[in-house]
């Protein structure tokens, strides 16, 4: 399986999140790089570099609003007096149709959902990089690969069209969706995420043409907690084509693959030519965040029962945080894809 990546991916460098209200190191961290390139290597696949496909189609999905705001936030921000060295809001609108300001402390209030996206001068860079990382593992995929790896981050699960979040500030599953889409291929996003990946369902919530599963743990009392809930399915021509599986904190392997066999199920009845696989590893037991208990040899299990469907798939990296079985995991995936 090839694998892709970019290194302009190092740019984005975060220093801190907050989280219950203490400041903390942020855990999206450059180094991540290093851990899946060398899950990825372990597994045997050849290490490709990304290439350039324009902004095109990230404003498929993302407003030029939005763009913009990501492209020059950092320049502005630091103009302010006793300014933070990251962008990170401190007001938010109480609606998306409340009044655009002019101000960075307000346009960045309003599309950062949280403190968990902190926006310093190499972010644009590193996220327009993740995307062409995502849309060259399609080139590869719509070549005749079975399947494709993409190393991306930041990661981009979080984000909606003109909204950043959870470490996320451009979709990287979502648009290469969209760009499957636009070359007449009949696309799915499986998200196995331990967290929801609540951007994602925000932008195709309203849509029929793309359907979204996301496997996660419960969000009732785990980020991102609004979104993610059992009765989400979608709604207008969209009714029917989000499917949301959130599992009890700590489920196992066991618990995990009998969720999965249902969303598979899903995926086959839309009759899914092109799946995107939003793969995140956060959902192991040693991960920080401690959302699920899916051991290093689940991953493989998982991996087999998706490539058993047969289906051409971009397997694009969202979460999995630096912890000592990090890259085993990804190793773990990628050879069980292989030899499912």
């Amino acid at each position: 399986m090839k694998a892709f990546y970019d290194d302009r991916q190092r740019a984005h460098d975060p220093k801190m999140f907050m989280a219950n209200g203490t400041r903390l190191a942020n855990p999206e961290q450059p180094a991540r790089i290093d851990v899946l390139r060398g899950g990825a290597e372990a597994a045997g696949c050849g290490l490709v570099p990304a290439s350039d496909h324009g902004l095109g189609p990230i404003a498929a999905l993302h407003s030029a609003e939005y763009l913009v705001f990501l492209k020059t936030i950092h320049a502005r921000w630091t103009r302010i007096e006793n300014a933070s060295d990251e962008v990170i809001p401190n007001i938010h609108p109480d609606r998306r149709t409340a009044s655009y300001p002019r101000s960075a402390v307000g346009q960045a209030g309003f599309h950062q959902a949280d403190t968990s996206c902190p926006i310093s001068a190499g972010t644009w860079e590193a996220s327009y990089w993740s995307a062409q990382t995502a849309l060259s593992a399609l080139d590869a995929v719509m070549a005749g690969d079975r399947a494709a790896y993409a190393l991306c981050r930041p990661p981009g699960h979080h984000a909606f069209s003109d909204l950043a979040g959870g470490f996320c500030f451009l979709n990287n599953s979502g648009i290469v969706a969209e760009a499957a889409l636009k070359l007449g291929r009949r696309p799915a996003i499986l998200d196995v995420d331990v967290h929801h990946g609540n951007g994602t369902q925000g932008l195709f919530y309203h849509r029929r043409d793309v359907l979204t599963v996301s496997i996660h743990a419960d969000p009732v009392r785990f980020y991102p907690f609004f979104w993610g809930h059992a009765h989400e399915r979608g709604e207008g021509e969209g009714l029917g084509y989000n499917l949301n599986l959130p599992l009890p904190r700590g489920t196992d392997d066991a618990g995990y693959l009998a969720a999965l066999d249902g969303a598979l199920e899903s995926v086959r009845a839309f009759g899914t030519d092109l799946l995107v696989v939003a793969l995140g590893l956060d959902a192991h037991e040693n991960d920080p965040f401690q959302g699920l208990k899916v051991t290093t040899p689940g991953f493989a299990r998982i991996a087999e029962r998706i490539a058993a469907m047969g289906i051409p798939a971009v397997i694009v990296q969202e979460g999995g945080y630096l912890q000592p079985d990090l890259g085993n995991n990804l190793a773990s995936f990628l050879s069980g894809y292989e030899g499912g």
